[in-house]
């Protein structure tokens, strides 16, 4: 998979107009390109999981809203037969693996943008522009959700350390961008590099 023609939110001058680190409640980061692939395959005949495994060395998760990885690709639940697989730069193996099964595989490409939010007002800001219950228990680390943010799908994804990563289609990313930004000028917001 090639790297992204170029970065979609360069273009903003993302170091100006922030708080200054002990005044923002907020940080937003554009986080390096990673390649994306959709997976699409039927869950429920056994072959499938089993050949997936073999392709990528770990399980799909099965459960709704689930992640599983092994440290380099992380495979993203979207729906009972689909799957963002994130960091998977050669997809051959997985090919090969899943030969015998019915099975799509779609390059992303450059088609992502990921979207660090965090600080201790990160998830005010995500409440003021997603409907999702930020404080349901099932949304923690080794989670995901596929939801909506200002009117764009995204897929949201909790982290450790309390921040959000916001995986979202290039041609919105900007637009997410911006109103991040625009929902979080009350707490402070500031842009780390």
């Amino acid at each position: 998979m090639s790297q992204p023609r170029h970065e979609p939110l360069a273009h903003l001058a993302l170091a100006s107009a922030q708080a200054q680190p002990e005044e923002a409640g907020a940080t937003l980061q554009a986080l390096p390109y990673r390649p994306s692939v959709i997976l699409r395959g039927e869950s429920g005949d056994k072959a499938f999981p089993k050949a997936a495994a073999g392709g990528l060395g770990f399980d799909l998760p099965v459960a709704a809203n689930h992640a599983a990885g092994d440290g380099g690709v992380t495979a993203y639940w979207l729906g009972p037969s689909e799957w963002q697989l994130l960091g998977l730069a050669d997809t051959e193996d997985l090919t090969q693996a899943l030969a015998e099964t019915r099975h799509a595989i779609i390059e992303n490409a450059d088609g992502q943008q990921a979207i660090a939010l965090s600080g201790h007002r990160a998830r005010d800001v995500l409440a003021k522009l997603c409907p999702l219950d930020l404080e349901d228990p099932g949304l923690v680390p080794g989670r995901c959700a596929r939801t909506v943010l200002a009117g764009c799908t995204v897929l949201l994804v909790p982290r450790e350390d309390g921040a959000y990563h916001i995986h979202v289609a290039r041609s919105f990313a900007d637009y997410v961008w911006r109103m991040l930004a625009e929902a979080g000028s009350e707490f402070g917001v500031r842009v780390a590099q």
